[in-house]
């Protein structure tokens, strides 16, 4: 069988050097593909994810048009490296939408909503109500901002970074720990600029509670914050809507640059 794949190189050299390539493309797109917003959602059936890698590989291979390797290139790892590259493009780009998604969680502490959970097929998790609807919100915005055509622009450019063949993984040459600090810092501070109008009217309702509270003791102040504060959250999600979503688009399309 060596001896076949030796003639095979031989007689089809290009062919040879397209398959090889097409392997390490497609590996490293199933690493993105299992990490990435939207394409990681196991809502989409994995033969058609599969079938989606494939074609984009066909696609690709004839974009990059990579060297040959050398004969002493260990596939195999260098399969695994490019894997595991894939998958740290799509994590960075999960990491910018996970600071919405902390947003929403906030939000639904402050409206009292901790007891309602959903399960989370992507995940097979239970996630808060606000954050699943955060979540659909924030992946209808990635795509209608253009975030594929940034994962895909990554992606190809990332052969320019770490090249197929490779195997020389030099985690702090390829990966930037300033920028990655910066963008899990800013899960929390944009987590708090989403919920920030939710938190000071659910604050100022209780205060106000709190005062009723101390003025009338007779008032069950308790019960009534139950009945109140998811009312006064959807009525202020509702007010602000609007420069929520122009609030997150500005914020996806700050990171567009690194992709």
């Amino acid at each position: 069988m060596d001896e076949i794949l030796k003639q095979f190189a031989i007689i089809f050299p290009e062919l040879n050097n397209a398959l090889g390539a097409g392997i390490m493309i497609f590996v490293r797109l199933v690493g993105l593909m299992r990490l990435a917003p939207v394409l990681s959602k196991s809502e989409i059936p994995v033969m058609v994810r599969l079938s989606f890698a494939l074609i984009s590989t066909i696609i690709l291979v004839g974009i990059i048009k990579p060297a040959p390797p050398s004969p002493e290139t260990p596939l195999l790892i260098c399969m695994a490296l490019n894997f595991i590259f894939g998958a740290i493009i799509g994590f960075v780009a999960n990491c910018i939408l996970a600071a919405i998604l902390t947003g929403g969680d906030m939000i639904n502490t402050q409206m009292g909503l901790s007891s309602a959970m959903v399960i989370d097929p992507s995940t097979k998790g239970q996630v808060s109500v606000m954050a699943n609807y955060f979540s659909v919100l924030a992946l209808l915005i990635f795509m209608y901002s253009g975030g594929i055509y940034w994962l895909f622009n990554a992606f190809i450019r990332s052969f320019e970074l770490f090249p197929m063949y490779s195997t020389n993984f030099h985690f702090e040459n390829i990966v930037n720990f300033q920028y990655l600090t910066e963008i899990t810092q800013n899960i929390l501070f944009m987590g708090l600029h989403i919920a920030g109008p939710v938190l000071l009217a659910t604050l100022a309702q209780d205060i106000i509670l709190g005062i009723i509270s101390k003025t009338a003791p007779q008032v069950n102040v308790f019960s009534l914050s139950f009945l109140f504060k998811p009312v006064m959250g959807a009525f202020i999600l509702i007010v602000i809507l609007p420069m929520l979503i122009n609030v997150i688009t500005d914020y996806l399309l700050s990171y567009a640059n690194i992709f």
